[in-house]
């Protein structure tokens, strides 16, 4: 028990959270000597693999771990949202996640809630102890951090938001590799410092770097590149961190570590707007097209990252050329196609494709893509509007998510992490506050 509890006599339970931006299971668990602190969590509390959500992108992602629910729920479905009614496009902030989140759940039970880094919550909340934006927040502290106290010790100690990813692309890796450990260092000198200051009832944190070197680095991991060791070096320092928060914890405190989805290896770069201009379904109204806005009102179908497919429907896009009564039939077609897309060396691109009724309900599902591919590991789908010459490309990133092995960590041997996924986060460590709440209200179900 922390002294902050003997003065306030409570003995309510406690969580921490520490988020491992996609770290996959198999990372930890085929390199046990390496990890050594992550393997004493896995062993003496429970561990494993874990699904994510469809799609598994990060700004989809963290909407539905804070909250339980599917993205029909929050209203974020990607890097990239369309406006209802029209060809407008938005990148989603943290006003714009339409579902409760874990800590407002918290401080509504009359507790304390420290955030720190978890993407998609710019601008800070207000209603909060205290928090610090993550991914998609600018880097000035007075605008990223609240109250303005904590701002101002983030900036006394150099604090950094985020890697800058922008190094990455550079053949040399040294200037990323330092970048990223620099950012890790001053990542875990915060977390630190208000894990220490004992005043909250949940923690909530993420290492985002992590994310960040897996993008460039990989395929140097799993094909012995020339970045391995520095890879592994990364990782040992994460692990040595994440040892040391958790000797840092009170007694009375749950330690959770849990990643937002997987990771593999990039081995082509599919640009699925260039296959649908290609196949027939896309066209453009003009030869150098920029934006979703300049599509044709011939056009069929169009996507947005990672795998997310519209039609082109009357009455739901300005110029839609599907008729609503031929909706399902020329969705059953698309998907088929989807299925049969193939890669440069016959390999399928889809490991499947989701109907949205599948994977999205809620109150903000108007905006719901129709049609979600899973890839096969080793295709990453992207979706720009400018024209490629190629379906099939290779660029500077070597890593990508995966939906499937995500990871998560739970230091209490009770709980049962098999056939587990990203919903069942949320509902898991509001049980473990012993914060009271409706099991319909989530998506999972708690794991202990």
């Amino acid at each position: 028990m922390g002294l902050f509890d003997r003065l306030r006599g409570d003995d309510t339970p406690r969580v921490a959270f520490f988020g491992i931006d996609g770290v996959p299971y198999s990372l930890i668990s085929d390199n046990e000597e390496r990890f050594p602190n992550l393997t004493a969590l896995a062993r003496e509390g429970s561990a494993g693999p874990i699904d994510s959500i469809v799609p598994p992108e990060s700004s989809a992602c963290w909407p539905s771990l804070t909250t339980g629910v599917n993205p029909g729920e929050t209203g974020v479905y990607g890097f990239q949202d369309r406006e209802i009614g029209t060809y407008d496009t938005y990148v989603p902030m943290g006003d714009d996640v339409q579902a409760k989140r874990l800590w407002d759940r918290v401080e509504e039970d009359g507790r304390d809630s420290t955030v720190m880094n978890v993407p998609v919550t710019f601008p800070p909340q207000r209603n909060v102890q205290r928090m610090v934006s993550g991914f998609l927040s600018v880097n000035d502290m007075s605008k990223a951090a609240y109250p303005d106290e904590f701002g101002g010790y983030l900036d006394s100690i150099d604090y950094k938001l985020d890697v800058n990813a922008k190094l990455g692309h550079k053949d040399d890796k040294a200037e990323f590799i330092e970048d990223a450990h620099l950012t890790l260092d001053k990542r875990y000198e915060a977390f630190s410092h208000y894990v220490g200051q004992d005043d909250w009832d949940l923690f909530f944190g993420v290492f985002m770097t992590t994310d960040r070197v897996n993008h460039f680095l990989f395929e140097d991991y799993e094909r012995d590149g020339d970045y391995k060791q520095e890879f592994l070096d990364f990782y040992e320092k994460v692990d040595d961190y994440l040892g040391k928060l958790r000797e840092q914890l009170p007694e009375d405190v749950t330690m959770v570590v849990a990643s937002d989805h997987g990771f593999t290896t990039l081995d082509n770069e599919v640009h699925l707007n260039e296959w649908l201009r290609r196949e027939g379904w896309l066209e453009f109204d003009t030869d150098e097209p920029e934006e979703l806005g300049d599509i044709s009102s011939d056009a069929r179908a169009y996507s947005f990252i990672p795998g997310r497919v519209y039609l082109n429907l009357e009455g739901r896009e300005p110029r839609g050329s599907v008729p609503q009564d031929e909706y399902e039939a020329v969705r059953d077609e698309l998907k088929a196609d989807l299925e049969a897309l193939e890669g440069p060396n016959g390999e399928k691109v889809a490991e499947r494709v989701v109907e949205k009724e599948e994977a999205f309900r809620g109150d903000h599902d108007d905006i719901a893509p129709d049609l979600v591919i899973i890839p096969n590991h080793g295709f990453d789908l992207k979706a720009g509007f400018k024209g490629h010459d190629e379906v099939f490309t290779k660029g500077a990133r070597n890593g990508m998510h995966s939906f499937d092995n995500a990871s998560l960590f739970i230091d209490d041997p009770e709980a049962n992490i098999s056939d587990a996924d990203l919903f069942d986060i949320a509902p898991t460590i509001l049980d473990l506050l012993e914060v009271d709440f409706q099991r319909t209200e989530f998506d999972g179900a708690s794991l202990v």
